[in-house]
């Protein structure tokens, strides 16, 4: 308990320096949503500076950090002027579909990662181990917007998968299958490139974590003891090396949600990136901020499991949280 709620209290810290500085780059930043109204002619100089007032864009900075925070407080977390309502509800529909695509892309790029960085390790050197360290190295060096415009091309060519969006028009008409189905289809090309922008990364490291364990005196006693490799490798092998992969599973999430936004940008995913983009554009203060918000409490959401599965994985971790 107290390891949890020092991970929590590090989180809490985090997530309120990540708000404070959110916030004061926001709203230094040059323009507001206000100064685009200000060139529109039907509207009253009069009636800028009323709202200005309304929303407290005429008070001091803390002031309207503090009653940012009192919305945060009363699950608003502000009010979106683009919207013309609290940000929270925007942002929760957003970041449940960012999730679903972010887990979704974790899971399947870790379940492809694992058996290959053992295969690899277990071939050291050879042939086999070396084409895959090219492959690799090939998709290292191409960029995630790369790989998303090249996936939308041969879809638009091929016809197989949709090539935008989260769901067909008659969505709301199809069985609950045809539902799932369709939101799998829609899944495909986002995922597949978030998959392939961190894959190589994942199978370099757990070959690496792997191959480091494969020569210690308990597994080489395990080989003299006529244990089957494939029992050898998955049994002893890789949760020996578990540690660094369990530190690289949370940082794994922040990679995938920053490749995300991107993804969901041009792929026209309705997630956070397409929201974070057009209150971006707009000066949509407290949308920017939520966001931004919002995506740290993910990243901060995927450390703090990676250090729960360490603290239960390591019972060295145990022993030193124990002892203080």
């Amino acid at each position: 308990m107290r390891y949890l709620l020092r991970r929590l209290s590090h989180a809490l810290f985090l997530l309120a320096g990540v708000s404070i500085l959110a916030f004061l780059f926001t709203a230094l930043a040059p323009g507001t949503y206000f100064d685009e109204m200000r060139l529109n002619p039907q509207i009253a100089p009069e009636t800028v500076t009323a709202l200005r007032a309304q929303y407290g864009f005429d008070k001091p900075l803390p002031v309207r950090y503090a009653s940012w925070l009192r919305s945060v407080i009363h699950g608003e977390m502000g009010f979106s002027f683009a919207y013309n309502g609290p940000v929270a509800p925007l942002l929760l529909v957003r970041a449940r579909n960012t999730l679903l695509l972010t887990i979704t892309a974790t899971l399947l790029a870790w379940g492809i990662a694992l058996p290959l960085g053992v295969w690899s390790a277990d071939r050291l050197g050879r042939l086999p181990d070396r084409l895959l360290s090219w492959a690799t190295a090939g998709l290292l060096v191409i960029p995630d917007l790369a790989v998303a415009l090249g996936l939308l091309v041969l879809a638009v060519r091929s016809g197989w998968f949709p090539t935008g969006g989260m769901a067909s028009v008659d969505f709301e008409t199809l069985s609950p299958f045809n539902k799932l189905r369709d939101l799998a289809l829609h899944m495909i090309l986002p995922v597949t490139a978030l998959v392939l922008s961190s894959l190589p990364l994942l199978v370099r490291h757990v070959r690496a974590a792997v191959a480091d364990v494969l020569n210690a005196p308990f597994l080489l006693a395990a080989v003299g003891h006529g244990i089957r490799k494939r029992t050898l490798l998955y049994r002893y092998a890789l949760p020996a090396a578990a540690n660094p992969l369990i530190s690289l599973f949370g940082f794994s999430i922040g990679v995938l949600l920053s490749g995300s936004l991107l993804i969901e940008v041009v792929m026209s995913w309705p997630g956070l990136g397409p929201l974070l983009l057009e209150a971006v554009l707009a000066r949509d203060l407290y949308v920017v901020v939520g966001g931004i918000l919002g995506s740290t409490l993910f990243l901060v959401g995927g450390n703090l499991l990676a250090d729960l599965l360490l603290y239960w994985a390591d019972p060295r971790i145990r022993t030193e949280s124990g002892a203080r």
